[in-house]
Parts: structure tokens; C-alpha cells; sequence
């Protein structure tokens, strides 16, 4: 921050893509209590709620900036796949999925909250959100990721099965703390 002013901030975008489905889906952590439930009408509040949650830090704004009418016509599609990780009966994560091109699946967003990193959850909710793109029937799978994202995000994609195709350059545009507040805090 100079003069009060947040900085942009420079990024490397690697998209990464899967052509088959993995043989094996990581198992079930146990002794944990998990659940991964389906929304359907996700509320705006809610969704921003999880984007804001999951994404602060590695400065996932751009969902942010949306009025609800924006928002509203992305997210409230048929073919939205919105899907909230609980852990031990409270939102811990969340992925989107847009199944909306004939032969592609993206996963458009995929994360956990700060309180469920490093507790054994990443691999098996990643291999969740995978199998979920893979219900769609797609000849490939699709994400991207950010050298600001968790170090261990392109590793765990990698991991899994996903192969980097492209890199660019991209700008990140921080949101001021004001700015963040009155769009998490919307009715």
C-alpha cells in the first residue's frame, strides 16, 4: 500500500487441463466430520460469504466486484455446479463448476477456508470436485490458478491429474477493505 492506495499486483495464470478422468478418487478422510452438499439458488449473501472466506487472501476479487444482477446471471444458471464443504458442521470450502460448454468443463473456483487447510481435506475435496466435472460427461476439464493462489495449488492440481497448457500475465486490482466490506456485507 503507497498512500493509502493498494497496489495491483502482477501475476503469472497457468491453466492447467485434464483429458480423462483419474482411475482413483482419493478417499474419505476419517475421523473427520465432512460433508459436501449441492446448492441450488445459492443466496448472492452467501455465495460472496464463501468467496470472500475462501479467496481473501490470495485476492479473488473480481466475483466481488458483481452488483447482484451480474452475480445473480452467472451463478443462478441450470448448469451451475456450486458445491459447500462443511467440516464438523460449518462451511469450510467451497468449488464452482461451469459445465456449460459442449465438450469442457471448468472448474471456475475451488478453495478452503483458512481454519481447513492442513487437516488431510485438499486432496480428497479436490478428487470431489473432479468427479463432479466428470459427471458431465466432458472431453476435458479445465482450471486455472495464480502464482498468488496457495503454493500448493498447482502442485495438488498436478497431483491429480491436470497438465499446465498456457501461461500468462495477468493484473490483479485489490479490493479495498471498504470496498470488500460493503460487498460481503450486501442484503
Amino acid at each position: 500500500m503507497e498512500n493509502g492506495v493498494l497496489q495491483d499486483i502482477e501475476v503469472t495464470v497457468t491453466f492447467l487441463e485434464m483429458h480423462a478422468p483419474p482411475a482413483v478418487s482419493p478417499p474419505v478422510p476419517y475421523n473427520r466430520q465432512v460433508a459436501l452438499l449441492k446448492t441450488r439458488d445459492i443466496p448472492l449473501h452467501f455465495y460472496r460469504y464463501l468467496m470472500d472466506r475462501v479467496g481473501r487472501k490470495w485476492h479473488w476479487v473480481n466475483v466481488l466486484r458483481l452488483n447482484d444482477d451480474e452475480l445473480s446471471a452467472g451463478i443462478h444458471r441450470e448448469d451451475r455446479d456450486i458445491r459447500v464443504l462443511y467440516l464438523d458442521g460449518a462451511p469450510a470450502g467451497f468449488f464452482d463448476i461451469k459445465p456449460h460448454l459442449p465438450e469442457e468443463v471448468e472448474l471456475a473456483y475451488f478453495g478452503m477456508m483458512e481454519h481447513a487447510t492442513g487437516q488431510g481435506l485438499g486432496r480428497w475435496f479436490l478428487g470431489s470436485a473432479i468427479a463432479a466435472a466428470w459427471s458431465y460427461g466432458p472431453k476435458r476439464v479445465t482450471v486455472q490458478t495464480c502464482t498468488l493462489d496457495h503454493p500448493a495449488a498447482l502442485p495438488l492440481y498436478q497431483k491429480l491429474g491436470f497438465s499446465p497448457v498456457a501461461q500468462k500475465k495477468e493484473v490483479v486490482h485489490p479490493l479495498p477493505f471498504a470496498e470488500r466490506s460493503a460487498s460481503v456485507m450486501r442484503p
